[in-house]
């Protein structure tokens, strides 16, 4: 059985998917192109080599592993076309995007970004107004998925009650109450904080519009680290006023335009995509690589299998 592999990946981690009985073929995502080499694959290990690779003509192909979270730059119609089985890294981010979440959370409530300012013009001033504590809040997470869950335990020390919303209201560790989707108003409504874990579906893009953000408590914050086109920008620009504070990680166009007035608000804190990095990355990615092609090897159930058509 051949994999082609087009990421990165330690030479440790090559020889150990040999030694499985795999035949391995390493080329570059920059590099790689459809050729004899890479057409009879039967795996592919990839982020996004789909602009130069055609799986059309890989007739063997049937699984790809993706080291990415999100698919969007899958070609779905293909994959489901010919029934290839996908995988992704779910959970494998949770960790530094959960610590970001936390990060923006304490960012805005001890208004770093002021303090940060006034750093840099020199400029000594005691706030003794807008400083704010963390502990009695009520935190809402959009999603009740690794990354929600991973922020909801790191959050658990700061005395906070934290609120969720999933499909169907499924209780989820580290949350005190969960809401379904028919129920997601709930949490724009009686949350301090909202974050937004979510993927981008046809159920989802869109959805953060005035309607919602109308909802939202006057001096809550609003965080998003889900998709950017789960957020209409213009409509989030015209309840800045309210908000405490709001963290992007994530926007409609990326990179974010030069001319978007996100840039220069006070109350914004706007990261590139950033929330994900980490070190340790790499370790967890190869965990998951080996394990998957061991459990496929030996005809076992995969982890992380996305349903390609429903979006997640």
């Amino acid at each position: 059985m051949k994999i082609l592999i087009t990421v990165k990946i330690s030479d440790e981690q090559f020889k150990k998917i040999q030694d499985l009985g795999y035949d391995v073929v390493r080329i570059s995502e920059s590099k790689v192109t459809n050729s004899s080499e890479t057409d009879d694959a039967d795996i592919l290990v990839c982020y996004n080599p789909f602009k130069t690779l055609d799986i059309e003509k890989m007739k063997n192909l049937k699984y790809i592993m993706l080291t990415s979270v999100g698919f969007d730059q899958l070609p779905k119609e293909k994959v489901l076309a010919r029934n290839i089985k996908v995988t992704n890294n779910r959970g494998g981010y949770s960790i530094p995007m959960a610590e970001w979440i936390v990060m923006c959370i304490l960012e805005i409530y001890k208004r770093a970004k002021m303090f940060h300012n006034q750093q840099q013009e020199k400029i000594w001033h005691m706030d003794l107004v807008s400083i704010s504590e963390l502990y009695g809040q009520r935190i809402g997470f959009l999603g009740t998925g690794t990354i929600a869950i991973e922020a909801a335990k790191r959050l658990q020390g700061f005395g906070v009650e934290i609120w969720g919303n999933n499909t169907n209201g499924r209780d989820v560790e580290y949350f005190d109450k969960c809401f379904s989707k028919d129920e997601i108003d709930e949490i724009f409504k009686n949350c301090d904080v909202v974050v937004s874990t979510m993927p981008c579906t046809k159920e989802t893009e869109g959805m953060f519009d005035k309607d919602k953000f109308s909802l939202m408590k006057e001096g809550s914050s609003f965080i998003n680290v889900g998709r950017g086109k789960n957020v209409k920008e213009d409509d989030l620009l015209l309840y800045l006023g309210k908000f405490k504070g709001v963290a992007l990680d994530v926007f409609e166009q990326e990179p974010l335009p030069k001319d978007s007035l996100l840039w220069d608000a006070e109350n914004v804190i706007v990261t590139p995509h950033n929330c994900w990095v980490s070190e340790k990355n790499p370790i967890r990615v190869e965990k998951l690589m080996y394990s998957n092609l061991k459990k496929y090897k030996e005809g076992k159930e995969l982890a992380n299998i996305v349903n390609v058509e429903r979006g997640y």
